[in-house]
């Protein structure tokens, strides 16, 4: 059985708020019970013996997964996904049991288990990708209270259907964002959990569940908002004179104008309205505002949330940065192995003679030294070839300079990427593989354990070569150790098991 979370409403029946105004259920949402076993899944195109296990602390490794789950059954491998360069864990990982019954057994045994001081989440693995991302099943759970986690919100919906995932979104600092996804085996179990918990009290809050919509989906109408941002306010423009400007648009509810510890303006503040049309209608008619006390020009826009104007700026400045790395492909240049005595003018004048540089950099670090390379940005892609050819190998003092055509960096890892690939296969082994057909360090590692009696499944016996020494048979005029006596030895590499 499951310990009791506090504070949550996994026992207790979801009760109606008397403030909702749209019609809800007639009949009230069942008593919570505790969440019933996993079952296997239903659908064909989930694996019966595959489970994805999600939400991993970034250090846990297959050993500890395998330890884990060896307790509920034979585990025939473990696989913990990493990025393909650095190595480092993606967070998630799939584990393969031998029998069906027991992956449902851990699903239901294991699944927010703790692993290095993280809850893991746990669903059966999921083969086909259209259906991964068709949504079917799927609802959105908002404005959560925050004791509400993964374990909390999968007890709360389990009475309505078989769960496959259960997921709290939470910030950098592993605290709730007040949302969440519950994703159901059926269309049927969704919209029951829908009509019936849709408009409920959990922890004293009232709960919105509707069906899930991909960002994408959700533009449907105009943005609606009540709360309206104005910058560039003189310091002497006050509440009441704000207020009066923003009232020939409609009835307000707040106008605060923001100011810094000693109580001067700090230039800007905020208006609310009561109904967003009259926000909007504000913020088409006041914007550009500049009649009063002759200061520069109103700017009247929609209140954002910070986290929603950073991921705005970030969309806008990379959509900028593509832009000029389009307009700059094959005319930036990157030099390395500088003197460190090269700056910028000494830079420009070695590359001048090859056409019209539009940006020098010297690459320098915190404390202001060289750090032996460089950018030469020209004006057209002919130029920057001509200085490629000319400049590559040239002696600039005592060094030799390398110069090439700037890369991203995902450009120069795909192509990283393929090189590796390339050699692997040209010596004879196999992409990703260390010496001696070893994985290298923080490559999956694969687990057996067979159930006893099975025949063929006993032990790995050592191999020659693989934890093993090879030894040349005993013979007449042969020691035990071979040619020449026990003297002589035979050293080969062993790698060992781990």
């Amino acid at each position: 059985g499951r310990p009791s979370f506090p504070r949550t409403q996994a026992h207790e029946p979801l009760k109606k708020t008397k403030k909702r105004t749209t019609k809800m259920a007639s009949t009230p949402a069942a008593p919570t019970t505790a969440a019933p076993p996993a079952t296997a899944p239903a659908a064909s195109n989930l694996s019966a013996t595959s489970l994805y296990t999600g939400d991993l602390e970034p250090s846990c490794t297959e050993a500890q997964l395998y330890e884990l789950f060896s307790t509920i059954g034979p585990v025939v491998s473990i696989r913990v996904c990493r990025d393909l360069i650095t190595r480092r864990s993606l967070g998630y990982a799939y584990v393969n049991f031998q029998q069906g019954p027991d992956a449902a057994r851990a699903i239901d045994v294991l699944n927010f288990q703790v692993v290095n001081g993280k809850p893991i989440r746990i669903m059966y693995s999921q083969r086909d990708p259209a259906l991964r991302k068709s949504g079917v099943g799927n609802i959105f759970i908002k404005n959560l209270d925050k004791d509400i986690d993964n374990k909390a919100l999968y007890d709360t919906f389990a009475q309505f259907g078989n769960i496959v995932s259960a997921k709290v979104a939470t910030d950098s600092n592993a605290e709730s964002k007040g949302y969440g996804f519950v994703q159901f085996d059926t269309a049927e179990a969704a919209d029951g959990a829908i009509s019936k918990v849709n408009g409920m009290l959990m922890n004293d809050k009232q709960v919105y569940v509707g069906p899930f919509q991909r960002r994408g989906e959700r533009g449907g109408g105009p943005t609606m908002f009540n709360n309206v941002y104005v910058k560039n306010l003189h310091e002497n423009v006050t509440e009441e004179q704000l207020r009066e400007v923003f009232e020939t648009c409609g009835t307000l509810t707040s106008v605060v104008v923001m100011k810094d510890g000693e109580g001067k303006s700090k230039g800007f503040g905020f208006v609310c309205f009561e109904d967003s049309e009259s926000a909007v209608k504000a913020v088409d008619d006041l914007d550009g505002y500049d009649k009063m006390n002759d200061d520069k020009a109103w700017i009247v826009c929609r209140a954002q949330k910070k986290a929603e104007r950073e991921a705005e700026l970030k969309y806008k400045f990379d959509a900028e940065r593509r832009e000029r790395m389009e307009k700059m492909a094959g005319a930036n240049l990157y030099i390395k192995n500088l003197e460190d005595t090269v700056d910028d003018a000494k830079l420009r004048e070695l590359f001048a003679e090859f056409g019209t540089i539009t940006s020098c950099r010297v690459m320098r670090d915190t404390a202001g030294a060289s750090r032996g390379s460089a950018f030469v940005a020209f004006s057209s892609a002919d130029e920057a070839t001509r200085a490629v050819t000319e400049m590559n190998g040239k002696m600039a003092g005592n060094k030799p300079l390398y110069v090439a055509l700037a890369q991203r960096k995902e450009d120069r890892r795909m192509r990283l990427q393929a090189q590796f690939a390339q050699r692997a296969v040209a010596s004879g082994g196999m992409p990703n593989m260390g010496p001696y057909g070893m994985p290298p360090p923080g490559a999956p590692m694969y687990y057996g354990q067979p159930p006893g009696g099975m025949p063929g499944m006993g032990p790995p016996q050592p191999q020659p070569g693989f934890g093993m020494p090879m030894m040349p048979p005993g013979g007449p005029g042969r020691g035990p150790m071979g040619p020449g006596g026990p003297g002589m030895q035979y050293v080969m590499p062993m790698p060992q098991r781990q």
